[in-house]
């Protein structure tokens, strides 16, 4: 039978060397997550612009009179569209970080074993939020591979 006991894990104690290393790495994740977010939303300005401002800026067809300027009209709102896609995509593992950060920080300067237990709840999730994106691009890439050998074996 388990013990239910307050006792640590393997003794381990948070001392003041681990505090201070916690510390700084809690201020480089709410730096990187913050300039992630920040260089999140120029993209999206950026794009939302290509698709709408710069494409008018450049004499690029705006309307859809004809085929060609219906094509550029689909290619413009499937810019945006992939944009949005990525950009929720990129922006939940950059609020988990900035969540673990600004827990950790709280946690450490209030002696919170809560909060420290949910900053490091936030970092799992960050980590395996990007270990199943990396899963996910390699399970794309490996089908890409595979398609561009068998198009290559049938024109062979």
């Amino acid at each position: 039978m388990q013990s239910t006991s307050n006792s640590s894990l393997f003794s381990l104690t948070i001392d003041p060397v681990t505090k201070t290393h916690l510390t700084e790495t809690a201020r480089w994740a709410r730096f990187l997550a913050i300039f992630g977010m920040i260089m999140l939303a120029l993209g999206l300005v950026v794009s939302l612009m290509g698709a709408t401002i710069f494409t008018r800026f450049f004499g690029f067809p705006t309307g859809v009179e004809d085929e060609s300027n219906a094509t550029m009209s689909a290619v413009r709102i499937g810019m945006v569209v992939g944009t949005l896609i990525l950009s929720a995509v990129v922006f939940f593992p950059l609020l988990f970080l900035l969540r673990f950060a600004n827990g950790m920080r709280r946690a450490i300067a209030a002696n919170d074993q809560p909060r420290l237990n949910e900053a490091f709840q936030n970092l799992k999730v960050y980590f395996r939020y990007l270990g199943i994106l990396v899963i996910i691009f390699l399970v794309l890439y490996g089908v890409i591979i595979a398609l561009a050998v068998m198009g290559l074996a049938a024109n062979g």
